[in-house]
């Protein structure tokens, strides 16, 4: 350690905790270009293989609340690399499984250690600068928590495209081992941990008593966000309330967090403290939080589905469409944390939800001419207008809050933005099939021998068929099969504009919030988590 000087070796801090938590937001989106690969390898159906997906986002939203706690109770650093040694084992455990079932365990095990990686690395970031380096310290984390969603699809789209599935998880061995042995040397030690706490008995021996655990928050906690996670993630392939075990585990989510509320008022040591949310910038931030979710991961969620469906990119294709937009997001970072610093950043966030509102109206003017170059700026300006979004409100949201608050309020405040990513991608998912269904009825009502238009383009296709060689009978059928083809194709492109019109719009009517969040006082030092 003394041949690293202190000005050198926050830095190898920074990147041991941006490192970390780039694996693991990568890993989070790098499965899903793999998804129809897995599926052929361990002969899994559509819905099965799902779960892959599900069993992850389950056990990160789970552990997300908690890991300020157990970061408090086993030490910071000691917490840190036991989710580094977790992460990176159980990614080899799913390189190597060899069913879907051992698939899915190991998914479990790197939700539960990643959700914990991410966390923890914002804090030590936040811990090791001093407070007017903290903006840089803040930017770092940006570029990665914003480029990592984009990046996970360029990424794996490239190894399965011309390696094998299995290697979008052993690439984190290498970078995981790295990761574990700077953390392990640069790291400072943790202080005593709180677990316990140290007195005397009679005879003047030191003994150590045992920290009480809410272990009735903890299980309420667990069931209520995992069932809710579960619904948001099944929901659409279980046709929602008409499956059983939708209305079940909704029923079961809300019981359960209304318990979990209730415990956690009440209990001298919560899991989670919630008395955090008596302070306005807090609530409205979190609210504002799961709008930047939805935005940030639902206006990616429809533009791979167009790319792939509509445009027959591969996978490849469609995570390099991504990856300009991930790079917008990290050059313009550094920008974002000197802005914020100079400008009240209720303004900041104000310029970044029109910017991103404005990209994502852009996005909704797709059509069947449609192609790269006409959507490339707006995911730049997408990625630009997040990042103005990301950094300020994190400022706004916690900055104002008594010091001995900070610590207990982050973890609510990124629960939310998870939160608002699976409760975005679950509506717009919907939206797509019911506005598809509705634009559908309403193209085919169109083609009809009334309207003129439709019998032109019917008899044109006729006659081209026809001058293939093809008999009147055939070509007539195989005209108004090209035509249904069509008009499926164009009320599939109606419905992804429809949910780019939703987004937009929710991102307008969340902008009164802004009026409750408070401007952080000069001196602020946030230390936030994910």
């Amino acid at each position: 350690m003394g041949l690293v000087s202190d000005s050198n070796r926050k830095w190898f801090i920074a990147i041991t905790a941006a490192l970390a938590a780039l694996v693991e937001i990568v890993d989070s989106s790098i499965v899903n270009v793999a998804l129809t690969e897995m599926q052929s390898s361990l002969g899994a159906t559509l819905s099965e293989i799902g779960w892959v997906i599900t069993s992850y986002a389950i056990a990160n939203v789970i552990i997300l609340p908690l890991s300020a706690w157990l970061g408090d109770v086993f030490g910071k650093k000691r917490y840190f690399i036991f989710s580094l040694v977790g992460f990176t084992a159980s990614s080899v455990l799913c390189g190597l499984s060899t069913s879907l079932w051992m698939l899915i365990v190991a998914r479990i095990l790197q939700g539960l250690t990643g959700g914990g990686l991410v966390s923890k690395a914002q804090s030590i970031l936040f811990e090791t600068f001093p407070k007017e380096e903290q903006g840089q310290a803040q930017a770092l984390f940006g570029i990665v928590a914003i480029s990592g969603p984009a990046i996970g699809p360029t990424l794996g789209g490239y190894i399965v495209t011309n390696l094998d599935w299995r290697w979008i998880f052993f690439i984190n061995l290498p970078i995981g081992i790295g990761a574990v042995a700077m953390a392990m040397t640069f790291l400072p030690e943790d202080p005593i941990a709180k677990a316990v706490a140290v007195t005397k008995d009679a005879a003047g021996k030191v003994i150590k008593i045992g920290r009480k655990i809410d272990f009735l928050g903890l299980i309420y906690l667990v069931v209520g966000l995992g069932s809710l996670q579960t619904v948001l993630e099944e929901g659409q392939s279980e046709e929602w309330f008409e499956s059983k075990m939708i209305v079940g585990l909704s029923i079961a989510a809300v019981v359960a967090l209304a318990l979990f509320v209730r415990e956690e008022l009440t209990v001298a040591e919560p899991v989670v403290d919630l008395r955090v949310l008596r302070h306005r910038s807090l609530a409205a931030g979190s609210l504002f939080s799961m709008v930047l979710g939805m935005g940030l991961y639902g206006a990616l969620f429809a533009v791979p589905i167009f790319a792939q469906s509509i445009l027959k990119f591969t996978a490849q294709d469609t995570g390099m469409l991504l990856l300009p937009g991930a790079l917008a997001s990290a050059f313009m970072m550094p920008i974002a944390g000197i802005v914020a610093r100079k400008i009240d950043p209720r303004f900041v966030i104000a310029a970044g939800a029109i910017t991103l509102t404005t990209a994502i109206l852009l996005l909704g003017r797709l059509s069947p001419l449609t192609g790269v170059d006409d959507l490339f700026w707006p995911l730049v300006l997408r990625g630009a207008g997040t990042v103005f979004m990301f950094l300020p409100l994190s400022m706004a949201a916690i900055a104002p809050l008594p010091k001995e608050d900070m610590a207990k309020a982050t973890g609510f405040y990124n629960l939310t933005r998870q939160l608002g990513g699976s409760i975005g991608i679950a509506f717009l998912t919907g939206l797509l099939d019911r506005r598809g269904v509705f634009h559908t009825q309403h193209l085919s009502e169109s083609v009809n021998p009334a309207n003129p238009a439709a019998t032109f383009r019917l008899n044109a296709m006729t006659r081209l068929l026809e001058g293939h060689g093809v008999p009147h009978e055939g070509a007539t059928r195989g005209a108004l099969q090209m035509l249904a083809g069509t008009t499926k194709v164009q009320a599939m492109i109606c419905s992804f504009n429809d949910t780019f019109y939703a987004t937009a719009t929710l991102l307008v009517l969340s902008l009164p919030l802004l009026f409750l969040l408070r401007k952080p006082p000069a001196d602020a030092k946030v230390e936030a988590g994910h």
